[in-house]
């Protein structure tokens, strides 16, 4: 039985640099063009749609601040994103949701503050301004205190079963915290 490619070609697309005839492969990441002509020519372009992000929405009124031309909304590899609408001669981009500044300096470098942050599968975490040259990161929401344990210089709150509770944001330590009322009771 034979393989059925899932779309026609057209017409015979040509090599840019060497003239010889493209022909279609498979890789690891899809299918790509490449040159008939191979080794001698290592000539490839990828059939799927460039990653640069596609305009879904004209923003009217915005300027982009490093050429003058106007805003767009495009959705990206990793979600939406606002950006120039003269890409790739200006490579201006800006964030829809800014990073909340949670004014707690980092434990690990006492320079940077923790911003919140989303992961690229959209999961929120906070960690150091100063990255890379700090890579502090906390999965958990962080709170200003002191561990009574171990006199680490963050908490962190973590949602229970019961409730919310403060932890010790030490990967040593991780130990609940305990306030005045919680230790009478006890």
């Amino acid at each position: 039985m034979s393989k059925k490619v899932p779309f026609a070609i057209k017409e015979t697309e040509y090599c840019p640099e060497c003239g010889a005839e493209l022909v279609i492969r498979n890789g690891s990441h899809g299918p790509f063009y490449a040159c008939s002509s191979y080794p001698s020519c290592n000539y490839l372009r990828s059939l799927k749609s460039q990653g640069d992000g596609h305009i879904v929405k004209e923003l009217d009124g915005q300027t982009c601040p490093a050429c003058g031309f106007t805003l767009v909304l495009r959705q990206g590899r990793y979600g939406m994103f606002i950006g120039c609408s003269h890409y790739p001669e200006c490579e201006h981009t800006e964030l829809i949701d800014k990073p909340d500044d949670t004014s707690i300096n980092c434990p690990q470098c006492q320079q940077g503050k923790l911003f919140q942050r989303k992961s690229r599968f959209g999961k929120t975490f906070h960690s150091c301004s100063r990255y890379p040259d700090c890579q502090f990161a906390l999965n958990n929401k962080p709170v200003p205190g002191e561990c009574m344990f171990c006199h680490y210089p963050l908490l962190m709150e973590k949602r229970t079963s019961q409730s919310i509770k403060l932890f010790c944001a030490s990967k040593l330590c991780s130990k609940q915290q305990f306030n005045e009322i919680e230790k009478e009771n006890e």
